[in-house]
């Protein structure tokens, strides 16, 4: 008998309450927030119940990343990122104008800085050919057109790529979730303390307030803590999160000039990081990064941040090991700009020639949640998993925000197949 059966059984008779619903969507990130508005979308009067352990939505990775609405350039043919993000980008635009979420349509500069970069560079444009993306080739003059302070011997421009305030995408899901008859928990009343899957009758969750609900089914959108729930449910999930804290600097005001909208480097297609990038959000200033560094915490947004709990299951984890031998040399790099403000100022300044450290400013951090397979594959594309009553988004990588509305109705549509065969 699973952990999640017998802490179940031992306090559903000291219950504070307890509710019916027919879908319990764990987590008010935008995926699960996207979730549960096309779930009251595609069959109306579904009952639907958002549990979320923080006071609101958005906390963690849909509210701490760089908003950029990605046009899907990067992913491979025929893989779900490329398919989402195609879809995605342009729904969500049409999402936000809609709902007055403030957004632009910029268009993004992909610049290589060295010869090396110039096959990886072209192929990213045959890709975007492939997806039929408006793509421009750029030699050095035309880079200053676009970008009068970054230099690079080449570049592509994106038309399609935009940026947006994904937090308020957020609160926008959930208004028209609860709007359609969703309820939304958050706090004790949205912290998932127990799960029991009852044979043939769905799926009972007790809360940190005391309270049981039982659904027909339940789709795990909890992120960070995705692979935990699962296993709090009687699953074993095939990957394990591997939280990686994307660090951020900013320009300084009278700095931000230097930057007219999103500037990337040509990413390692053995990496799924994207790099040190420049990026003006929606609502001003320009954000350089991410820097990838492994967190000691799945909230670890800070090097002193370490819950050893959460630290010995990771290293405990094979696959832990595999990829650091596997990627210590790119992690030793990523931990020096870590470190080192001088380092970080460096790979900024491959892009951005003029910056000096004293032009940057430390900004909020996210946590990224890596799924990391046994054997140290880092997983780089969207990962379900499916048990009795359950569906488990086990990672939803960049683009996931991007492609939350295509990827809220897969997981919608995978529902009906769980309800249908129950």
């Amino acid at each position: 008998m699973s952990e999640a059966r017998v802490m179940m059984g031992a306090v559903s008779t000291t219950s504070h309450g307890s509710a019916a619903c027919d879908v319990l969507v764990v987590g008010a990130g935008i995926v699960g927030l996207a979730t549960a508005y096309a779930l009251t979308r595609a069959v109306p009067g579904t009952r639907v119940t958002v549990l979320e352990k923080e006071p609101g939505p958005a906390r963690h990775q849909t509210g701490r990343n760089s908003g950029v609405i990605h046009s899907g350039i990067y992913y491979p043919p025929g893989s779900l990122k490329a398919r989402f993000a195609l879809q995605g980008s342009a729904e969500m635009v049409k999402f936000c104008a809609e709902h007055s979420v403030p957004h632009e349509v910029t268009g993004k500069l992909i610049v290589a800085t060295e010869r090396a970069e110039l096959p990886r560079l072209h192929a990213l444009i045959q890709r975007g050919r492939q997806h039929g993306l408006p793509v421009r080739e750029l030699g050095p003059a035309q880079i200053s057109e676009y970008e009068p302070h970054v230099r690079g011997l080449a570049a592509i421009h994106v038309g399609t790529t935009g940026v947006c305030d994904f937090t308020a995408v957020a609160r926008t899901l959930a208004r028209l979730a609860r709007d359609a008859g969703a309820e939304l928990r958050y706090g004790a009343a949205g912290e998932v303390v127990a799960v029991d899957r009852r044979a043939g009758r769905g799926v009972a969750v007790r809360t940190a307030d005391g309270t049981v609900l039982r659904a027909r089914a339940m789709v795990n959108c909890a992120g960070l803590h995705c692979d935990s729930l699962a296993r709090l449910a009687g699953d074993e999930p095939r990957a394990r999160i591997f939280p990686f804290r994307g660090e951020y600097a900013e320009l300084v005001p009278e700095r931000e000039h230097l930057v007219h909208g999103l500037v990337y480097p040509v990413p390692d297609p053995a990496f799924p990081f994207l790099g040190v990038h420049l990026t003006r959000g929606v609502h001003g200033g320009v954000h350089l990064g991410p820097n990838a560094v492994p967190a000691l915490a799945r909230e670890g947004y800070a090097w002193p941040v370490v819950r050893p709990a959460e630290l010995g299951g990771l290293l405990a984890h094979p696959g832990t090991w595999r990829t650091a031998r596997r990627h210590w040399r790119y992690g030793a790099g990523e931990l020096r700009r870590s470190l080192s403000r001088t380092a970080f100022t460096a790979a900024v300044r491959r892009l951005l020639p003029e910056v000096t450290t004293a032009d940057l400013r430390p900004a909020p951090a996210g946590v990224r949640a890596q799924a990391v397979l046994r054997d140290g594959t880092l997983v780089d594309d969207f990962l379900f998993a499916e048990g009795p009553h359950t569906i488990h988004v086990l990672n939803a990588p960049s683009p996931a925000a991007t492609a939350s509305l295509p990827i809220g109705r897969e997981i919608a549509r995978r529902v009906a197949g769980v309800l249908g065969s129950g």
